[in-house]
C-alpha cells in the first residue's frame, strides 16, 4: 500500500512485514514525475451545510496541489478554507454572474474557472458534498499511474454511494448515477457546460463525453444527509440559476421517495467525516409508509427489475468506458 507524506512529497511503500521504504514520484518504471491537481468551487458552503472541508481534506494526501474557487458570499467559507492550513491549497475568490440563469452554466463558469489554474498531469474534482476513502487513495493513485502514459484515458471515473436522510441509509436507483467521471487528463480541451460532469472538445464545433476507465475508487456523496432545512435554503439559493426558484412554497421532505429505492449502508465511512457525521442517529431513515408512487417511480422500478433480471446497469453515464 502506498501512503502519501505531505510536507516531503513522497509515496512510502508499506512492505507486508511492515518496513517502509521511500519511493519519488519519478520511480514508476523510470518514466516522468507524475503531479496531480485537485479543485473544487464552494460558495456560502458553511450557511448551506456542505461538508467541503472533509471533502478538501479527504484528497490533500493525493494531491500535489489543490485549487479552491471561493465565490463572493455570506459566511466563513473562505476562512475555513484558509484555516485548514495546508500548503498544497491555492486559493482563488471569483465573483459570480448573477444574471446568469441558464441551466446552472454559472457552475460551469465556477468549476472552470478551478480547473483551469490547475497545473498538474491528472485533475481531481470533487463536490463540496463528496468525500474520497482513505482506503480507496491508493486504487486511484495507482490508476492514474497505470494511465499516465495511455492517451486513450481521458479521464477516470468512480463508483457513487449516495445517502440519502442520513449516513446509515442508501440510495440505489436508476434515476440516481452509479458512476461518475471526476478525473480528467489535464492536457485535453474539456469543460464543464453545467458544473455537472465534462465536455471534450474535439473541434471548435464539436463535443463529446470522455472516454474514461473505471478508478476503482468511489466517492460517498452526503448531499442528501443534510438537514431538510439546509436543503430546502439550497434548493431556495440554487434554483433562480436554473431558471426555477423555491419560491414557490414547494419544499424537500426525504420521507417522500419510494422505500424500495432505500438500502443499509453496510460499509465505513472516510476517517474524515467523524466529527461531522451526527451521533444520534441508530437507525436507517424510513420513507412515509403512505408515499403514493408516481408514474415516475412505476418507471424506476421497473428499470431496476429490469436491471436484475438482465445483470446490467441502466443507469445514463456522462462517459464513454475504456476497457
Amino acid at each position: 500500500m502506498h501512503l502519501k507524506d505531505e510536507a516531503v512529497g513522497m509515496w512510502h511503500v508499506v512492505h507486508p512485514s511492515g518496513k517502509t521504504g521511500d519511493r519519488l514520484f519519478q520511480d514508476r518504471k523510470g518514466l516522468r514525475c507524475m503531479k496531480v491537481s485537485g479543485f473544487t468551487f464552494l460558495r456560502n458552503a458553511q450557511m448551506l451545510g456542505y461538508p467541503f472541508v472533509e471533502s478538501i481534506r479527504s484528497a490533500l494526501p493525493l494531491c500535489d496541489e489543490f485549487i479552491v474557487n471561493v465565490g463572493d458570499g455570506e459566511d466563513d467559507t473562505l476562512d475555513m478554507v484558509k484555516a485548514i492550513g495546508s500548503p498544497k491549497i491555492r486559493i482563488v475568490e471569483s465573483q459570480w454572474n448573477e444574471r446568469m440563469t441558464t441551466k446552472g452554466y454559472v457552475y460551469g463558469q465556477q468549476k472552470s474557472i478551478a480547473h483551469f489554474n490547475c497545473t498538474g498531469d491528472w485533475a481531481l474534482y470533487l463536490e463540496a458534498d463528496e468525500v474520497l476513502h482513505e482506503d480507496d487513495l491508493p486504487l486511484l493513485r495507482n490508476s492514474m499511474e497505470r494511465y499516465l502514459e495511455d492517451d486513450r484515458v481521458e479521464a477516470l471515473a468512480f463508483d457513487y454511494i449516495h445517502f440519502y436522510g442520513n449516513h446509515l441509509t442508501c440510495i440505489s436507483s436508476p434515476t440516481w448515477y452509479r458512476q461518475a467521471v471526476r478525473v480528467i487528463r489535464n492536457s485535453v480541451r474539456s469543460f464543464s457546460p453545467d458544473g455537472l460532469y465534462f465536455i471534450v472538445l474535439e473541434s471548435k464545433r464539436r463535443g463529446r463525453y470522455p472516454r474514461a476507465a473505471l478508478s476503482g475508487a468511489r466517492i460517498f456523496h452526503y448531499g442528501y444527509v443534510r438537514s431538510e432545512e439546509e436543503m430546502n435554503e439550497k434548493a431556495r439559493r440554487v434554483g433562480k440559476y436554473w431558471g426555477s426558484s423555491r419560491d414557490d412554497g414547494s419544499l424537500i421532505d426525504y420521507s417522500q421517495i419510494d422505500p424500495l429505492t432505500l438500502v443499509k449502508f453496510e460499509g465505513t465511512h472516510p476517517s474524515v467525516m467523524k466529527d461531522w457525521l451526527p451521533k444520534n442517529v441508530a437507525s436507517v431513515f424510513r420513507a412515509d409508509p403512505a408515499y403514493r408512487l408516481t408514474l415516475k417511480d412505476r418507471k424506476h422500478r421497473l428499470a431496476m427489475r429490469l436491471e436484475k433480471l438482465l445483470g446490467i446497469d441502466i443507469t445514463h453515464k456522462h462517459f464513454r468506458l475504456i476497457r
